[in-house]
């Protein structure tokens, strides 16, 4: 009925903070002299990394929205939820506790694991200076 609304919700918190936490980083890098690519690092930006949360979390809320209208569970005039035109609100808010709630911490518990894979892939020796080695050799 309005499951999607919780993890539409969980993205509108992390893309206001993932906007935030974007501009510490743009200022921490301005006071910063040497690039990435002097120092060697590549390092995924910890703002990028939760921009791939939001992304998730709105392309589901978005395909779960489609799917409630082409249901016709959402309409286009007020009160735009039929659960609450029905009476059916307490149906409504318990879906939203228990679908909505534990759709949005699969999709976090995903992302999650994302991280995890990122780390390892970041924490791996990078192989690029040496083919550049054996090319000049």
């Amino acid at each position: 009925m309005a499951c999607f609304l919780i993890p539409a919700a969980e993205a509108v918190i992390t893309t206001i903070a993932a906007k935030g936490i974007k501009a510490k980083e743009e200022k921490q890098i301005e006071n910063v002299n040497l690039s990435a690519e002097e120092t060697g690092e590549s390092k995924i930006h910890f703002s990028r990394k939760l921009g791939w949360l939001n992304k998730l979390l709105w392309g589901g809320s978005a395909l779960l929205a489609f799917e409630h209208i082409w249901h016709g569970e959402i309409v286009p005039y007020f009160p735009f939820l039929t659960a609450v035109k029905e009476g059916e609100t307490a149906a409504m808010l318990s879906e939203m506790g228990s679908s909505g709630v534990m759709m949005a911490a699969l999709v976090t518990t995903v992302w999650i694991g994302m991280l995890g894979i990122s780390y390892i892939v970041e924490k791996r020796p990078s192989k690029a200076p040496d083919a550049a080695a054996e090319i000049q050799k």
